[in-house]
This record gives structure tokens, C-alpha cells and sequence, in this order.
């Protein structure tokens, strides 16, 4: 179900911190006619611990009027608390959502068996498909290729993973064994294109947010027309790119980018705050000069 280009959406915030629809709605646009294959809302890239219940709430119900089923939507869903999980998982309104997103617990940093035993429970609350999401550069708590493999044996419902361990050995380990129905995501830019010459099946991304159809082009390269020299290109045109949108903090990078794009304001939520001038300014650089190979 989930393949292809999926975009880890920004959200866009007034100079008041309110959240700006207008610009949601612009960017959604942008990259539904860039070509990307589904929208992920409320993932890291959305600073949705920032935001309220209320505003979470508000938000995916526009992302759901915007996209107009033009796209599938996956919705964040995680945390360090499985009871608190499962309550969200058992009084949110899911209609029009495909699928969840659901990182492995932060902070506590549980062992495998935990963290097997978190997602376990998950499962039997859902109504929908889930991502598992292993990024232990930010949750100090990695899924391993054994915890992962074996959630995807035992629960049909866990249907992929977003994989930005950057460990390419664990990374392999699960290509090699995973069911045939279980598919492998990138959650790192930079390594999309050696993952999916591996097998991997896309991507959740955030670069594609500024660049949605150069992205989309280098995905469907590899998993339609079987073109490694043109994806290739592709990937090495915009790596430049990728490094600077996080040598400052995601999502103060991007939302510089879509700042210079005029898609919206660089406005964020502490404790994150906008990139420096003179990265700014790289960004600026690369952008103005950039074209696609």
C-alpha cells in the first residue's frame, strides 16, 4: 500500500505561531502536483509535539479537505506511553486516513522485548495499517532487524517500516528477510537511492516538500523503469541540498527552503528556531541556481 514518494509534511506557522492554513494548502498542491504518492502529517518533520490536541486534530481534518482523496494520508501516531498510544488509537476519528505512523518509544529506552511488546499493542488497537518508525538518532531506542522482522511475521497489520537507523547492515538484514508483503521505506534522503537499489520499495521524505517531482522522478526510476543511471543523477543533483536542510535542525532547514520557494513564512515553534543567515543563504544559493539533471 505504501510504496513510491511519501512527503513528512512541514506545518506551516503565522509569525503569531498560529498555524497558517493558507500556506498548508499551498504546499499540499505543490507537492500532490510534484507527483508524490501519499502525504504523511504529523511525523517528526510537522513539530507535532509542539501542537496541541486540538490543533493536531484541526489540522489533520484540512489535510484531509486539501488533499481530497487525491492522495492517501498517513497520520503520526506514537509515543513513549502505550497506554496513552492505545487511548489515541481508540478515540481518534480515522475516516480518510490510510494508515498510521508509529515511532518506536523515546526517552524510556526500552529493550527489544519492550519495544516488541509497545507495538504488540498497537496492533491490537488499530483499525489501520501501520509504519513502524526507527529513527535512534532521535529516540535513543533502535528497532532491530530481529525486533522488526518479527513484528512483520506476527502482525499482518504492520505493513512497513520507515528505516533512519542509517545502519546499512541492519538495513540489509531486513531486505533479506522480510515477508513479501512488509515493505522497507527510507526515512533518510540522503540514503534513498542506495536502499532502493537494495530493495527498498520509497521513501518518506523531506526534501520532497521542496523538490516533490525531481524526488518523485528519482523514486519511480528505480521502482518502475529500472533506470539506475538516470536516478543516479538525479540523487547526486540534489545531495547538496539534502545536506543543508539538516546541517541547522529539520525542520528549520526546509522551512527556509519553502521560505525562499514562497510557499510559505520560515516561521517555527520553539524550542526549534530558524537556520542562520549565512545558511540561509546557502540554501538561497543552491535553490536560485539548481537544475535538474
Amino acid at each position: 500500500m505504501f510504496k513510491g514518494t511519501g512527503v513528512a509534511i512541514v506545518t506551516p506557522f503565522h509569525k503569531d505561531g498560529s498555524v497558517d492554513y493558507s500556506s498548508l494548502e499551498k504546499l499540499l498542491n505543490h507537492i500532490i502536483n510534484g507527483g508524490i504518492d501519499f502525504v504523511v502529517a504529523l511525523g517528526t518533520t510537522s513539530e507535532a509535539v509542539t501542537l496541541s490536541n486540538v490543533e493536531k486534530q484541526e489540522l489533520m481534518k484540512k489535510v484531509l479537505e486539501i488533499t481530497n482523496q487525491r492522495v492517501p494520508v498517513v497520520m503520526g501516531v506514537g509515543g513513549n506511553n502505550t497506554a496513552a498510544v492505545v487511548e489515541q488509537l481508540k478515540s481518534t476519528d480515522f475516516s480518510g486516513i490510510s494508515g498510521i505512523l508509529s515511532v518506536a518509544p523515546y526517552y524510556n529506552k526500552p529493550n527489544q522485548r519492550g519495544i516488541y511488546a509497545h507495538f504488540a499493542e498497537i496492533t491490537k488497537n488499530s483499525p489501520l495499517p501501520i509504519i513502524l518508525y526507527n529513527v535512534p538518532g532521535r529516540t535513543s531506542s533502535n528497532i532491530s532487524a530481529e525486533t522488526c522482522l518479527t513484528l512483520a511475521n506476527d502482525f499482518d497489520n504492520i505493513v512497513a517500516i520507515k528505516e533512519a537507523s542509517g545502519d546499512m547492515g541492519q538495513i540489509m538484514e531486513i531486505l533479506q528477510n522480510k515477508p513479501e508483503d512488509f515493505s522497507m521505506l527510507s526515512g533518510d534522503d540522503a540514503l534513498t537511492f542506495p536502499m532502493m537499489t537494495l530493495g527498498a520499495e520509497g521513501v518518506i521524505s523531506v526534501v520532497a516538500n521542496a523538490y516533490p517531482a525531481e524526488f518523485s522522478k528519482m523514486v519511480n526510476l528505480l521502482n518502475d523503469q529500472k533506470d539506475l543511471e538516470s536516478a543516479k543523477h538525479i540523487h547526486y543533483s540534489l545531495l547538496t541540498f539534502i545536506d543543508l536542510l539538516f546541517a541547522d535542525g529539520n525542520p528549520a532547514g526546509i522551512k527556509a527552503a519553502l521560505e525562499i520557494m514562497k510557499i510559505m513564512e520560515n516561521n517555527l515553534r520553539l524550542p526549534m528556531v530558524a537556520v542562520t543567515e549565512n545558511h540561509f543563504n546557502l540554501l538561497n544559493d543552491f535553490i536560485k541556481n539548481y537544475k535538474q539533471p
